[in-house]
């Protein structure tokens, strides 16, 4: 195990750990999206909405409450328990980063900068943003030595750390 840096009493969770977590969530949240999608697709079929709109719609409907949701689910989950269940299979937690409490007003911070952003993917244009802003927060994660906080974690002033074992 490697040893915390100075002023920090745990050991920073690896970039790999991170992503993993996130990945494991992003395919359960697929599925929600998928429903919603094809529910919203099927409704505005039905009522003559699509071929007004477009196909873009039902996807913009998914995205944003699927992404609002994430946000809000991310939010509550570090607020109760300091971990979103990916974060529980990977035995990884949020915890403030040194000379910091985390409040909940950090914890919506967090959330707004990632993964908050991914509810606007479907809008044309604001999707390039989005990725980039979603590159950002992994390439930062890389980055920062040896805390490994991504840019949303720098904001909040909060740590992902390794559960003692």
């Amino acid at each position: 195990m490697v040893a915390p840096p100075p002023g920090v009493r745990a050991v920073p969770a690896d970039w790999w750990e991170r992503l993993v977590a996130r990945s494991i969530e992003a395919l359960v949240i697929g599925v929600f999206y998928y429903i919603l999608f094809i529910a919203a697709w099927g409704l505005l079929r039905t009522v003559g909405l699509l071929e007004v709109y477009g196909d873009w719609l039902p996807g913009l409907f998914a995205w944003l409450v699927v992404g609002l949701a994430y946000a809000g689910y991310d939010c509550l989950a570090h607020y109760r328990r300091r971990r979103t269940f990916g974060k529980a299979i990977m035995k990884i937690r949020l915890e403030r980063a040194p000379g910091r409490r985390l409040s909940p007003g950090d914890l919506a911070k967090r959330a707004i900068l990632y993964p908050g952003p991914i509810a606007l993917a479907e809008i044309p244009g604001v999707n390039v943003v989005v990725g980039i802003l979603v590159f950002a927060v992994g390439l930062s994660i890389l980055i920062d030595k040896p805390l490994q906080r991504g840019l949303h974690d720098r904001w909040a002033g909060s740590l992902v750390i390794k559960d003692p074992h």
